[in-house]
């Protein structure tokens, strides 16, 4: 992944810098809790996250191995899949599916993703590694896609990238699903009946569709100044990324050429990210490994869609320059069908779109070596409502979706001070029938890089990735979960000297806690801090 100007300066610096590392995993490498070193030195831990891991059923388990692979260019990793036949057929009580990665030498961070049957069921970045090595893991949920797993299908894996005489690090991967049993008292999970993925604009869903979600895993990568959407500024203000109508972003998708849905992209930083990787080499930012899609109900459309015709089913990017490239917006519809009819007709029977609101203000540096100043305002909402007369009744479908973003963007002549403060809110409201669930989510991004005297280069970051969940039913709460994700992070070396002469220091703290059913037996609460590459806590609540 390219860097914006900072980083495009000092790109080649901060890959040598990754050359101080080696894996925390070999024999020897310091235990969490241990007394850090004064600065970085050869050794440090592999990369930790404070999510929680995967919960299991306790039933028979069959383990697959989907891809095993080493990318050293942009040749993607092709495979065939076949379900496993002793853990049940497709009634599964759970899927998990397992990456376990390692890397060494010099490397950018990379972005991968990973399809079954064209349905892409992960999407992930990598860390940046150490000479001697390192090692990580993900693990997801992949339950919702039982569908394409109850069947054989071709396997699909890409994480792009380059080695050469200087980028040195061949990534290599095995990637295993594992297959929880439905017995004794744990039944089957509640699956879509079909998951479709979106690879052309065209689709025909089947008749008898009773609810109907899109996910899409957007993201902002590959190049270009798009990796840094929040910094970018418009035409007239002197900054390296330019995009002319600022900073602000919006993952939209429309059916025939409507509005359907929109939502606040969430404004991953990944291992390389903010011109200072020691911030991520033990930690890194949420969701940087595991990149959540956006999700849509486009339940009030299914109606439209049941005529048995093809429709448009269309992802953009709100805000992203004509022309520039920079987004990738794959998408899957998971579909659930009505088993007592054939066909389901219904109507849309509401549409309402507020105009976008909201623009960009630049204030120039008021006297040489100031800063300069971007505030940045946007906002977004939308209801759409439809009905269906199921083989179970009347069922009338209503989703609100409200967007904003406003943010702070100051730098100096030169970008040697870059500094942005930036919150996104998606409030989301989806009533269908009695129930009706309710999700405030909210991104938060406050942080500086500077290069002062002496090529002292510092970063100083914060990130917050928030979400409240309740249900209703018949207007009283059935069901209340709460994430609260946060990462703190501040890391300094000296540029532009040989590697020993960095004295680089870095301390780096994520804390991630989840409150609710999502949580298994009601809390999750995880604490990781890292100094100069040592696990000085690890701490477990709840």
């Amino acid at each position: 992944m390219t860097r914006h100007r900072i980083t495009g300066l000092l790109g080649a610096l901060l890959l040598a810098a990754g050359a101080l590392a080696a894996p925390a995993a070999a024999a020897g490498a310091p235990a969490a809790g241990a007394t850090p070193p004064a600065e970085f030195g050869t050794d440090w831990h592999d990369p930790l996250t404070a999510a929680p891991p995967v919960e299991r059923p306790p039933t028979r388990s069959c383990e697959v191995t989907l891809a095993e692979a080493q990318f050293r260019d942009f040749t993607p990793y092709r495979g065939g899949y076949a379900p496993p036949t002793a853990c049940g057929r497709g009634a599964w009580a759970k899927v998990v599916l397992r990456l376990d990665g390692k890397v060494k030498g010099r490397q950018y961070d990379r972005l991968g993703n990973l399809t079954l049957g064209g349905v892409e069921i992960l999407r992930t970045s990598t860390p940046e590694p150490s000479p001697d090595g390192i090692a990580w893991s993900v693990e997801k949920d992949v339950t919702p896609y039982r569908d394409t797993l109850s069947r054989p299908q071709p396997v699909e894996m890409l994480i792009g990238n380059v080695v050469n005489d200087t980028y040195t690090g061949v990534i290599d991967v095995k990637v295993t699903l594992t297959f929880y049993a439905a017995e004794g008292r744990t039944p089957p999970a509640d699956t879509p009946d079909q998951v479709l993925p979106l690879t052309t604009p065209d689709v025909t869903t089947p008749r008898n569709t009773e609810r109907l979600l899109a996910e899409v895993y957007a993201t902002g990568s590959g190049g270009g100044c798009e990796e840094y959407w929040y910094l970018t500024v418009p035409d007239a203000a002197p900054y390296s990324c330019k995009a002319a109508d600022g900073p602000y972003r919006e993952v939209r998708i429309s059916v025939d050429g409507q509005l359907a849905g929109l939502a606040a992209p969430f404004p991953t930083v990944w291992t390389g990210g903010w011109s200072n990787p020691f911030l991520w080499y033990v930690v890194p930012g949420p969701r940087a490994f595991d990149v959540q899609p956006v999700r849509y109900d486009l339940t009030p459309y299914a109606a439209l869609l049941n005529d048995g015709r093809p429709h448009r089913i269309e992802v953009s990017v709100a805000g992203v320059p004509a022309g520039q490239s920079g987004w990738s917006t794959p998408a899957n519809l998971l579909l659930w069908q009505d088993h007592g009819r054939q066909v389901v007709t219904g109507a849309l029977t509401r549409h309402e779109e507020t105009a976008p609101a909201g623009g960009t203000r630049f204030t120039p540096a008021p006297a040489p070596g100031g800063e300069h100043r971007l505030d940045t305002e946007g906002s977004h909402r939308l209801t759409v409502a439809g009905h269906l007369d199921t083989s179970h009744g009347r069922v009338t479908t209503t989703v609100t979706r409200a967007v904003r973003n406003t943010s702070a963007h100051r730098w100096t002549e030169g970008e040697d001070r870059d500094a942005l403060t930036a919150e996104w809110s998606d409030e989301e409201s989806v009533t269908r029938g009695p129930t009706t669930t309710r999700t405030r989510r909210a991104y938060t991004m406050d942080g500086a890089t500077t290069l002062g005297a002496g090529d002292r280069l510092r970063t100083v970051l914060s990130l917050g990735d928030r979400a409240d969940t309740v249900t209703l039913r018949g207007g009283r709460e059935t069901g209340r979960t709460r994430l609260d994700d946060s990462y703190t992070g501040d890391a300094s070396y000296t540029a532009n000297v040989p590697r020993e002469q960095r004295h680089a220091v870095a301390a780096t703290t994520a804390h991630y806690r989840l409150y609710g059913a999502a949580a298994g037996d009601g809390c999750y609460d995880r604490t990781v801090t890292s100094e100069q590459g040592t696990v000085t806590v690890d701490r477990r609540r709840c």
